[in-house]
């Protein structure tokens, strides 16, 4: 008979309310991150216990209006005090990375905005930084990928009832004007970390990645056609999968009709996702071939109830994981793939060469600045002359 175990595993944050922070009140912050955890609070699952912003009165009156006890302008000084379990960091991604690693060497899980950081070595950075066995770890807001349409679809094509991929197309085509780049930060390399395809594309690249799995190498271009800006403000790009199927993404800030698109051409069926900013069920189309019995047909249009994609339940299944003390998705190499999509891209785009999985690693200009140092893309850095008498 064996012995029974007198030492039973810990589960994490047992009978008790997980403890979060809220880093960065901005627009992000105050629309999508606060509303989730608020519901989840609802729900007696989260407690907001603090939230930290540069600005003092603007974080009192922030904390104030939505009931937080403590405000902060001091984030380390927070994590001493409150120490919370989960910190939520809204602010722009060149804080990412020192943020990230407060947070996780406090104990505290994190999860994080989009892009996660500027390069792949600050994303290196924030993995090392992150626990062992059980967390804590750094997750990265991709919502996108979460919801009913994208579960049942990521369903469908696990199982093979669609058929194998074969082709498909990733679009963010979206307008942004001249008065959207005069923010001083927007454009840049060392603010905003990218352009369109690093900013705006990566959510739809993202779910791309998640649907059809690890990509092999990728073909690229990228222009400055309308702004005048350090970074892009178009590309396209060819990606192969390791599966074989091809892809071809366009990101671009110059697009009056604006959409975001992914189509999924499959031996059985086509997939489609057409929306902007967040997808329903009723954004998915699923298109049979003609073979295909009809009865079949009928129950992949099965979606089930309507979650829409959202902050909301991201958030869901990452205190679902941290109370499971197990590695959330779109963390550690899956939160990474995207992010070396988009630095395989731009390395395509300014080489000219074509960049496979893996090549960008420590010691390739790309792997700690998106644009490589390639004239003509890295920023000019002015050189003072000292003129001797």
């Amino acid at each position: 008979m064996p012995t029974p175990d007198t030492h039973p595993r810990s589960v994490p944050f047992a009978g008790r309310r997980i403890r979060a922070a809220l880093v960065g009140i901005g627009a992000i912050g105050r629309g999508s991150h606060l509303p989730a955890l608020a519901r989840l609070a609802e729900e007696g699952e989260t407690e907001l216990v603090a939230a930290v912003d540069i600005d003092a009165t603007a974080v009192e009156e922030f904390s104030r209006a939505n009931g937080i006890p403590h405000a902060y302008t001091d984030l380390e000084r927070m994590l001493r005090e409150q120490r919370p379990d989960l910190v939520s960091i809204c602010t722009p991604p060149t804080l990412h990375r020192d943020q990230s690693i407060a947070a996780l060497r406090a104990g505290a899980w994190v999860w994080c905005e989009k892009p996660p950081v500027p390069t792949l070595a600050d994303y290196d950075a924030v993995e090392a930084a992150e626990g062992g066995d059980g967390g804590p770890y750094a997750s990265i807001v991709f919502q996108h990928r979460f919801g009913s349409g994208t579960r049942h679809v990521r369903r469908l094509l696990a199982e093979g009832a669609v058929g194998r991929p074969l082709v498909a197309h990733c679009q963010t085509t979206w307008y942004r004007d001249a008065a959207y780049y005069a923010v001083p930060w927007r454009g840049r390399w060392a603010t905003e970390g990218g352009g369109p395809a690093m900013g705006h594309g990566i959510h739809q690249m993202d779910l791309l990645l998640d649907l059809l799995g690890p990509w092999s190498e990728v073909r690229a271009m990228a222009g400055r056609l309308v702004h005048d800006v350090e970074t892009e403000d178009v590309s396209t790009a060819l990606v192969r999968f390791e599966s074989g199927a091809m892809a071809t993404v366009v990101n671009s800030v110059l697009s009056p009709d604006e959409v975001s698109r992914i189509r999924v051409d499959c031996e059985r069926a086509t997939v489609e996702l057409t929306h902007l900013y967040g997808h329903s069920n009723a954004d998915w189309r699923i298109t049979p071939a003609p073979d295909v019995p009809g009865e079949e047909a009928a129950a992949w249009q099965d979606f089930g109830a309507d979650v829409p994609s959202s902050h909301l339940e991201q958030l869901r299944e990452l205190v679902a994981s941290m109370r499971a003390g197990e590695r959330p998705r779109s963390s550690g190499t899956d939160g990474r793939t995207s992010l070396e999509l988009i630095a395989a891209l731009y390395k395509s785009a300014f080489t000219d060469t074509t960049v496979r999985a893996g090549e960008i690693g420590p010691g390739d200009p790309f792997h700690t600045a998106m644009h490589g140092g390639v004239p003509g893309w890295a920023p000019v850095v002015a050189v003072s002359q000292e003129v001797s008498a």
